[in-house]
This record gives structure tokens, C-alpha cells and sequence, in this order.
């Protein structure tokens, strides 16, 4: 077949494209009219997990799960744009990596705003003027972001779903390795290229930024500085990147969570994560009379951490993932189970399950 009639059954498939997206625009602007009558949230990661993992079991090549997720992600984003207009908190300027883990997680069609604190995003959904925020919690290097734990304690929001994101750290600077005298990023971002900074730029001086974008935005007109951050945001502050890939471990992952006002539906059969917080009686076993409820029951516990309780002295939460949703009878059982033993349970949310959790 010649050039020119390979590139006319493109176009005939190209306006099957496009008059099948526009119908499928058309269906979910009429469920938009719905849930509204009903009251419900034009976002919905339930369903939208429900979606994409059906892209995934119909996809039979060439083209790749994460390249038909990303093509339905912006499709979904549009839809939703033209539904009503929603706006997502992220710890900013431009460019951090919570930035590109709600873009990854919303699309490019809505409306983002940019804050300089954790507890900015979330008063910022608190009083409506961002329907949803975006928090890291954890690090696969440093482990977790204790300050958005603290502020899950005291929200009336709730977690509707979580994202996880690759990081790639990048030394951005207008000068060369050898004139550098100074280092500026988040304090997390530096400690994961800590044994990098060692090697290569020993004794260097560190100033902490609120974020690693800020950091790149802070050196752009700055000689013998350099940040560390990524790559999207060497491109958009247009300073060169000096070296790639610095972070110590090459498997540099960053857990991010989306708070909301609604909670999540369910999905069922395992693919939901509930996450709640516990207080504990000062008495010996408490902790293992606390987790048996779920022990018993076959729940799998995929995570548990305790922080300090900030309004009581040697007093500890416990915050604890697991794998089910809260709507599930034996949660619900191991939950009630649960407050009969503790001072205090607080349930965070529940989410579809990511596919690396």
C-alpha cells in the first residue's frame, strides 16, 4: 500500500476519532446533569479508576497502558471542564513535583492554584476555594512528610485518592559544577542527594527553600549558585541542567494524597485503601489489642506509623492504611471493634487502590 492511501485511512479513522469523543462528551455531560440533580461531585476517582483500568484490560498494543492512561486522563479533564468548573490546591510556584502529581492526577483542562504551605491547601478547600488539594505524605527515600499527617489529624476533609510519582532530581544552575558554592531546595530534595553532594560538591552551603521549584526560581539571576529540582522546572525558569539523576536512590518515589470534602466510592474486590487514626490507652498491649480487630479478620494492614500528639506530652497517634474500603462489613467490624479499645479513631478517607501501593 502506498504512502498516500495509508495516510487517507489515518484521516477516515481520525473523524471516527473525533465524532466517537464527542458523543462520549455529549454521555458524560448528561451523568454531569445527573449527579448534580443527586447532589453528588462531577469528580469521581472511583469511577475514573474503574475507567482507566478497563483501558488497561482492552489495550492490546502497540501503544502502552501509560500512553492510553495519559491520552483518557486529558480526555476525562476536558470532559469535566466543560461540566463545571473545578480548581486543585498544590504546593507551588509552578513546576514542583506536587504541581506534575496533580496535573498527572486532574489533567491539563482545569483551573490550579498555587500555595506556599501545606496548611494553605488545606484551608484553601476548607472554605471552597479550591474544590481539591494535593499533599505529599511520603517518600520512598526520606519516609514521610510528617506536617501533612499532622493536618489530616485536624481536617473535616476527607482523602478521595492517592497518586505516586517518580522523582528525578536534576542540579539546574547558570554556572559550571566547579563554581558552585551554593545549593538551594526543599530540605527533603537535599537530603535525597545527600551522598551525591558529598562526592561531588563537598562542604557546599545549603539554604532551604518552601519548594524545589522556588529553589530554581530563587537562582535563575544568581552566579555560582545552583538548585536541585526537576527537570520541568529547569525548562520553564529556562536555566541549564547540570547534571541528572543525582538523587541518591534511582527508585526515588513520592506518595501524594488528594483531599476533598466527599469521600470516595467504592470499587470492592481489594482495590481499596482506607486510612484512619488512633489513639492509644497507656496500658501494656495496647498497640496489639489495637491492630487484632483487623488481624483477625484478614484485614491487610499495609502501613502503620505514629507521630507525636502535639496537644498531649509522650502522647502518640497511630496512622494506619489498609487494604478495603470503609463501606466493607468487616472494616465497619474492626473499626467499631476498635473505638471499644481506643481514646480516639478518626477516619480519614477512603480511595481506589493505586497499582503502586
Amino acid at each position: 500500500m502506498d504512502l498516500e492511501k495509508l495516510r487517507n485511512k489515518i484521516d477516515s479513522l481520525d473523524s471516527k476519532i473525533i465524532d466517537c469523543l464527542n458523543k462520549r462528551v455529549e454521555l458524560a455531560i448528561e451523568i454531569g446533569r445527573i449527579k448534580e440533580k443527586l447532589g453528588k461531585d462531577v469528580y469521581d476517582p472511583t469511577r475514573e479508576s474503574e475507567i482507566l483500568n478497563k483501558m488497561d484490560s482492552k489495550n492490546k498494543g502497540p501503544l502502552e497502558n501509560d500512553a492510553i492512561r495519559s491520552i483518557y486522563r486529558e480526555i476525562i479533564s476536558s470532559t469535566i471542564r466543560l461540566e463545571k468548573q473545578i480548581t486543585i490546591a498544590y504546593l507551588g510556584p509552578e513546576a514542583t513535583f506536587t504541581h506534575e502529581a496533580a496535573l498527572k492526577s486532574f489533567g491539563n483542562s482545569l483551573d490550579y492554584i498555587a500555595l506556599n504551605t501545606f496548611s494553605d491547601i488545606f484551608s484553601s478547600v476548607e472554605k471552597g476555594e479550591a474544590q481539591y488539594g494535593v499533599i505529599a505524605v511520603e517518600n520512598s527515600t526520606e519516609g514521610s512528610v510528617t506536617h501533612s499527617l499532622d493536618l489530616l489529624v485536624e481536617t473535616d476533609l476527607k482523602i478521595i485518592s492517592e497518586i505516586y510519582l517518580d522523582i528525578s532530581l536534576c542540579l539546574i544552575s547558570q554556572s559550571s559544577l566547579a563554581d558552585i558554592k551554593t545549593v538551594y531546595s526543599k530540605d527533603i530534595a537535599i537530603d535525597q542527594c545527600r551522598r551525591w553532594l558529598s562526592r561531588k560538591l563537598p562542604g557546599i552551603e545549603e539554604i532551604h527553600t518552601s519548594s524545589t521549584a522556588e529553589a530554581v526560581f530563587q537562582i535563575k539571576d544568581k552566579p555560582r549558585t545552583a538548585a536541585i529540582g526537576s527537570a520541568t522546572a529547569a525548562r520553564i525558569y529556562k536555566i541549564p541542567i547540570i547534571e541528572e539523576n543525582i538523587q541518591d536512590k534511582m527508585e526515588n518515589v513520592t506518595r501524594f494524597l488528594i483531599i476533598g470534602n466527599s469521600p470516595s466510592g467504592r470499587l470492592g474486590g481489594g482495590r481499596d485503601k482506607t486510612s484512619f487514626v488512633f489513639s492509644l490507652q497507656d496500658k501494656p498491649g495496647a498497640l496489639q489489642y489495637a491492630l487484632d480487630p483487623f488481624c483477625k479478620r484478614g484485614i491487610n494492614l499495609s502501613k502503620i506509623e505514629s507521630r507525636p500528639n502535639k496537644r498531649k506530652l509522650w502522647d502518640y497517634y497511630f496512622f494506619v492504611d489498609i487494604i478495603g474500603h470503609y463501606e466493607d462489613l468487616e472494616v465497619q467490624e474492626a473499626l467499631k471493634e476498635l473505638k471499644a479499645t481506643c481514646p480516639m479513631v478518626k477516619w480519614l478517607g477512603s480511595y481506589p487502590k493505586s497499582k503502586k501501593s
